[in-house]
Parts: C-alpha cells; structure tokens; sequence
C-alpha cells in the first residue's frame, strides 16, 4: 500500500505545475490593449486566461496555441512571448514538459534582445521548472541561476522568491536538504515581504518537507501551522487550493501512526476546505485531487466505505475536465478499496482500469514521475503488481477453464511493466520498435520454457510458460528475504577465492527453480528463458546449484527483459558479416585488456571479421563501418560501464564515450534495414552489485541497440578466461542447428571444466539477452 509521503508526492508532481500557470504571471506582463487586434483576439485571450484560471489546461493550451500564432503572423514579439510563456504553463499543467520547454526555449530567444530582466527571469524560471521536471538537473540549475540573479537586479521580490522556491525544490531532489531548507526559508521571507501569502504558503510547506527529510521534525510542524495561518488570509482561487491540499498532506507525513488524531484532524480540515474551495471556483481538477487525498486519509483510518465514497467522489471530477494524470491514481485507490472490503473482482476491475488510464498518459508519466527522483517503477510500480497479485489469487478459485486465462493476463501486466520500465530508462521508445507478437513456444521451440519470478511483498510467485502453456507456482518467501538472498549470492560470487557463494546458490535454486522440476523434466525441457525483476536482473542464473551441479549444466540460459521484446528467429548463418572493434591499450583512464587481441584474432580467423583496434577504434570509423557494411554481427571488446543513469552508461572507444543514445543512432540504424543485427557482442561489461536499475540498462542493451539479441557480462572478469569463452561461444555459432543459447552454455561448461576457471566468477556473468535460438 502507499503512504501519505508517495500520495504527497503525486500531488507535487502533478500539480506544482500547475500553480506555474498561475503565479508566473508576476513576471509575465499582460500585452498592451493596443497590441490587441480585433475583438477575436481579446476573446481568444480571456477565454484562454479563465480557462487555466479553472484548472481548464487543455482548454487553455489550445487557445494560447491560437493566440501564440496570431501574434507570430503580426510579427508582434511581446505579444508573442506572453502566449508562448502561458502556452508553456498550460502544456506543464497537463505534465507535456517537452512541449513547455519548446515552448519557453522559443520565448527566451524572442525575449533575450530585450532589457526586460524581470521578463526574462520569469522565462528562465518556467524553463528552469520544466527541465527539473525532466531529470535535467544541471541544466535547470543553470536556467534558475541566471533567474535568481535577473530577478534580484529587476528588484522583484515576488519573483525571486518564486524562484527561490524552485531552487529549494532542485536541491530537495538532489537530497540537500538543509541547503533545500535555507532557500525555501528565504523564499517565504521574501514572499511575505512581498504580500503574497500564497507564495508564503508555498515555500513554508515546502520548507516542511525538507525539515522533514533532514529529521527535523519540530521544525517541519513550525512551518506548517505557519503556511497553515498563511494560506486562510490568501483569497478564493486555484493557488488557495492547491496549499490547503499541499499542507494536508504535509502534516499526513509528519504522522507516526494514523492514531495521531491531531494531524489527522487539521489534515481532514484542511482537504474539505479545499473541497469547498474548488467548487465555489469551479475547479474540479484540484478538487480531484482534495476528495482523492480525503479518501486515503480515510482509508488508512480503515474506514473503507468512507473512504469508497471520497475516491469516486476524486474520480468523477477527474473525469469531468478529462485528467487522466490523476484519474489513475484514484482508480488504483478505488481497487485497494474494494480488495479490502473483499470485493476481488471489483477490485480487480478497477485495477484494469487504472492501468488502461495510466498506459492512455504513459510518455507523459515517465517524464513526470521523474519530478521527485522516482523511477517509473517506484512510482506506479506497484499498481501493476498489486493487480498481478489480485489476478493470481483469483486463479486459484476460478473455474478450470477460466484459470489459463487469469495466468495470461499476469503474465501479460508483468510484460507491459516491463516494456514501461526499459521506455523509462532508456527515456525514448526505442521499445516500440522491438514490440513483437509472442509466437507460441510449442511453434518456436518445443523444449524451451519461459519463466518469470515474481516477487510479491509476502511471497514469490513463479509463473512458467511451458509449451503446453501457463502454469503458477506460489513459493512462501517474502520479497525482502528474497532481496536479501540475492544480494548476498552477487556479493559473495564475485570472490574468485571462496565458496561463500555457495549457500546463497543452493537457496536461490531452491526457491527459483526446484519447484518446477518435476514439470521441466515432463516436458524435456533444454533450455531456460528466464525474464527476471528487480534485484534477479543483477545475478547469474547459470551459477544456480541444486547441491550437485550448476543449474547451467542442466539447461542452456537465455535472459531477457520481456518476451514481447523478443523476436526468436534462428541465427542466419549464411555468409555473416562481423564487425570487431576493441582496446588493448589503456584509453581515457582505463586500464589495459591485453587479450582482447587474441579475441579479436579468433573472430578474424572465424568469420574474416573486419576490425577496428586500438587507434582505429574511434568514433568516427565506427560509425563508417556501421553505415556502410550489411554487418550482422557486432563485437566490442572494451570497457563498459551500466550505471542505474542512463546517461552515465557508456561503451569505450579510444577516443570517446559511447553512450547509448549514440550506439543508438549507430546500430539502431539496422532497424530500417531488411535484416536487424543478429547479434552485439560487450565483453567487458560491468554493472555494480545491487544496481537493479543498471542491470535494467544491460538486460535492455539488446532493444536499445535494435539488435536481436546480446551476449553481454554482468561484471567485468579475468581477461584472459572471457577471451576463451567468447572465442569458443563463436566456434560453437558455427555448428549447424546450435542455437544461440546452446553455443553459451557449451562456452561456459568448456570454461567449468577447467580447473584454471572453474569458479562461477569466470564464466557465469556472461548472460544472453533476447533471442536464444
């Protein structure tokens, strides 16, 4: 279930942009009557202004959209930059910060020319916002920066202090939070001065929830009652409204227990007051969010039907101006409810409906769940979870024919998490590209078996994908010894000296694998396509031991981060075209891998490959080579570095970084042509232990790269023995109707049957992402 700070969260995500559209107007003159040409225009402006004033942003960004082209055709600049400015707002209150930040980059141009500092300040502090929004931290920090001081030189105090509170914001994302404290601190100080008890309220609210982060908690209940006593003297409006909520929600967080009856009281207060609010001012969409935060206070106070009545109350109004933003959340709410109350098929059709709401907005939320550090999986994560746990429970009491089709809709909603977490990571939809239509396994391969963990709060559920079709194993560990475990085994795995591994090894398997024997052995099942989550992406599973072996012994093993992202089609092996590129020397502060020669060699001997090395390997050739040579083999034997930061992940080159977005552009190109990549080769990955979300990056390298599948490593390993594996998985590529999976797992055996090698750290991180066959 998620707490007060998540739903506090939501609200600041969804609707701190939205009190932009408002208050910005300090630093954003209104044009001159004079500009104004025609009665048309007049009302296309008032009807636009009255429209954001309601919380009506659609309605609001179509008609600046009108008006930002009018003033474009007459040429009239400062027109032009007021309708782009409020464009901008109107697009951030409905979380499309991409278009807001056109948007604004196009009004700073226009207004740079200009003297007017205070205009250009308010400019710089919206897009400073937007980028925030988009994970853009440095450069948001630069556009507040220069605003701050634009503001102070044009002696506005109401327009620093907003921008202040901005900066307390940035800070408060990069958990400074005491120095996130001073600059909301400072921020009220200036807004009272200034007479603007809004703004007041704000950035004392804020400066709660910093207090709060920094354990000061004396202080965080100091600076609530006094936004408390600010916000009663601000006026009828949007701005009162979102504070009555905003404070609500702060003293829910400062809340030990939901005993805490005085919290709960003035929280309870505060969220009708902004009930009322709204709906003398006629804004339902923040009157959404007052109902939604109400029906959890009520929900966490366990009063159920209480608690029903002030959701749907949330989810009507959200329907009635079209909010999909916060239309799931209540939805979502709506089927914790009911599995509450013991209504599983209610609950379960609210749960659809969330998720179909929350796919409808699924770009817009990935950018804006960002706003508070979150990944799209701690964010809404547990909607698709809390769903899966609810189809799976009813599996098991519904009538035998219905029981299959419950397991393909987990399963399914296990998928589609997936494919939102890599378009999350990846920031792009690279994904959509690699969507393919799962063929049935008794078509592709009749001895292969899908299998996807998953981890529930208090148990692990291992669906298995048989060619006979789905069957469901339910296995008594909680989520957190499960975590726990797999920490342990990674930790202990990479000691090439120990056994230490081997205890973590032997529970793993006994929790993962030995449940399914039995069926595995039934159907002569060969190889293992395992679609991991959370912390099982960081591990290897062929290092899995049932007391006698390594669990790679028993099956070739294939990963990938979904099976709708898989495309399984045989290796062509027709006349392949290979590409090499790799360091021995030492580049840009890396060390040297001085067997990458002897890797490169056999590939050359194997294939005739084409190499680039050392020198040769820069940018520039590569990219040559990709665009002009039908490749379909990829091999980069560098230094590669996953981080849980997609822009921090990168492949060496001699002269530069290649990250993602680049190997993007370079070997995505194979997208467009007849034939994808068949296969891209990192043979010196790393990913650091107990980064889910690097591993994420690696399991998704594959995708990102349009290729159809990946032979990768999960930590970097003796150079000498990963030279041996890769130059003996490529030699087996070469025997007719070995798949690639089969090639890996003789590899690897070669490799454990060697007394030099035979430690897991050797040959169990190199894991097969994607196709198998």
């Amino acid at each position: 279930m998620i707490g007060y700070t998540a739903v506090r969260a939501l609200v600041i995500t969804l609707l701190a942009f939205t009190l932009i559209a408002l208050t910005a107007a300090w630093g954003q003159a209104t044009p001159p009557a004079r500009a104004l040409r025609g009665d048309d225009m007049a009302a296309s402006i008032d009807r636009a202004t009255r429209a954001q004033e309601r919380g009506a942003f659609d309605v609001a960004a179509e008609r600046w959209l009108e008006v930002a082209g009018r003033y474009d055709r007459e040429q009239n600049t400062g027109g032009h930059i007021h309708a782009l400015a409020q464009l901008a707002h109107a697009y951030q209150s409905l979380g499309h910060y991409v278009k807001a930040r056109d948007s604004l980059e196009r009004a700073l141009t226009l207004a740079r020319p200009s003297s007017d500092q205070r205009q250009i300040a308010s400019i710089l502090r919206q897009l400073g916002s937007a980028t925030m929004a988009m994970g853009l931290l440095e450069r948001a920090g630069d556009a507040l920066t220069e605003a701050q001081a634009l503001a102070q030189a044009a002696g506005d105090p109401a327009l620093e202090a907003s921008v202040l509170n901005d900066l307390g914001n940035l800070l408060s994302r990069r958990k400074q939070y005491a120095e996130a404290l001073q600059r909301y601190e400072a921020s009220g100080g200036l807004a009272q001065r200034a007479r603007r008890p809004s703004l007041a309220a704000r950035a004392l609210t804020n400066a709660a929830a910093a207090a709060r982060q920094a354990g000061r908690l004396q202080t965080a209940r100091a600076r609530l009652d006094a936004a408390d006593l600010e916000v009663r003297g601000v006026p009828d409006s949007y701005d009162k409204a979102y504070e009555l909520v905003s404070i609500g929600l702060g003293y829910l967080d400062l809340r030990r227990s939901p005993a805490d009856r005085d919290l709960t009281l003035r929280a309870a207060r505060l969220f009708r007051n902004a009930i009322d609010v709204s709906n003398r001012i006629g804004a339902p969409r923040l009157g959404a969010y007052a109902w939604g935060s109400l029906g959890k206070l009520y929900e966490d106070d366990r009063r159920y039907e209480e608690s029903l009545q002030a959701t749907r109350q949330a989810a009507l109004a959200a329907q009635q101006v079209n909010a999909p933003e916060s239309l799931y959340r209540w939805q979502w709410q709506t089927g914790r409810l009911f599995a509450r109350l013991g209504r599983q098929d209610a609950a379960i059709s609210a749960y659809r409906r969330a998720v179909s709401t929350l796919q409808s907005i699924r770009s817009e939320i990935t950018v804006s769940h960002g706003n508070d550090g979150a990944s799209f999986r701690d964010s809404v994560g547990a909607l698709y979870f809390e769903l899966v746990d609810l189809l799976l429970q009813r599996s098991a009491t519904a009538a035998a024919g219905d029981q299959q089709a419950y397991l393909i809709e987990a399963r399914d909603r296990v998928e589609s998490l997936k494919v939102a977490e890599l378009r999350d990571y990846f920031g792009d939809d690279c994904v959509e590209a690699a969507i393919s239509k799962v063929t049935r396994l008794d078509v592709v391969s009749p001895t292969a078996a899908v299998l996807y963990p998953i981890p529930l709060p208090d148990r692990l559920e291992l669906l298995l994908h048989l060619p006979s079709g789905l069957m469901r194993v339910s296995v008594p560990v909680t989520n957190t010894a499960l975590t726990e475990e797999t920490r342990q085994f990674r930790r202990r795995l990479e000691k090439r000296t120990t056994r230490e591994y081997l205890p973590h090894a032997r529970q793993l398997y006994d929790w993962l694998i030995r449940p399914l024997e039995t069926e595995l052995g039934r159907f002569a099942i060969d190889t293992l396509i395992v679609v991991p989550d959370g912390p099982l992406r960081t591990i290897p599973m062929a290092a899995l031991h049932d007391g006698r072996s390594f669990l790679i012994s028993r099956f070739a093993l294939a990963t990938t981060p979904g099976l709708t992202l898989t495309d399984p089609r045989p290796l062509k092996r027709d006349n392949p075209r290979v590409l090499v590129a790799g360091l021995t020397q030492s580049a840009q502060g890396f060390p040297p891998l001085p067997n990458v020669g002897t890797e490169i060699e056999a590939l050359r001997q194997l294939y005739r490959a084409t190499a680039l090395l050392n020198e040769e390997f820069r940018l520039g050739p590569f990219e040559k080579q990709l665009r002009e040579e039908p490749v379909s083999i990829v091999h980069i034997a560098s230094h590669a570095q996953f981080t849980g930061d997609v822009r921090a992940t990168f492949l060496l080159a001699f002269d530069d970084k290649l990250t993602l977005d680049r190997l993007d552009q370079f070997i995505g190109l194979f997208r467009f042509r007849d034939e994808p990549l068949e296969l891209l080769t990192l043979s010196a990955c790393e990913t650091a232990a107990g980064d889910d979300r690097a591993a994420l990056g690696l399991a998704g390298i594959a995708v990102k790269a349009g290729a159809r599948s990946a032979l990768a490593t999960l930590w970097h390993i003796n150079d000498e023995a990963s030279s041996a594996l890769v130059a003996e998985f490529y030699r087996q590529l070469q025997t007719p109707a070995t798949s690639r999976a089969a090639a890996l797992q003789r590899a690897q055996l070669k490799l454990l049957d060697d007394p030099q090698y035979r430690h897991p750290s050797y040959w169990s991180p190199f894991l097969l992402i994607s196709n198998w066959l």
